[in-house]
């Protein structure tokens, strides 16, 4: 199919816009129709469900980590040991305080 854009009128121009935006639309529920058939093909395979195994993968990421440091004058503020560290947390290492004086 050749078009050639340089002759067509910006209404034509816009019109083919709508109509492209529209096919890609239609295309892309197409091809997640089929990439869910797929999935679904393959978690078949291994006796499981795409639900059984999609929903073990989104538990496992919401798991958190216990909290390793408390700050004392306010239980509330924990920290985990990772990351960044909280200020209330570097404050008082500056100040001397031990970690083991923080740990929970």
């Amino acid at each position: 199919m050749n078009i050639n854009l340089d002759t067509m009128s910006h209404k034509e121009l816009e019109t083919l816009l709508d109509d492209v935006k529209t096919a890609i639309k239609s295309a892309y529920e197409r091809d997640r129709i089929e990439a869910r058939k797929a999935a679904e093909k393959a978690a078949a395979e291994f006796g499981f469900s795409l639900d059984e195994v999609s929903s073990g993968a989104k538990k496992a990421k919401g798991a958190k980590a216990a909290a390793k440091y408390a700050n004392p004058s306010d239980k509330s503020q924990t920290w985990t040991g990772k990351g960044r560290q909280p200020n209330w947390y570097r404050d008082m290492i500056s100040q001397g305080t031990s970690p083991d004086d923080l740990a929970v």
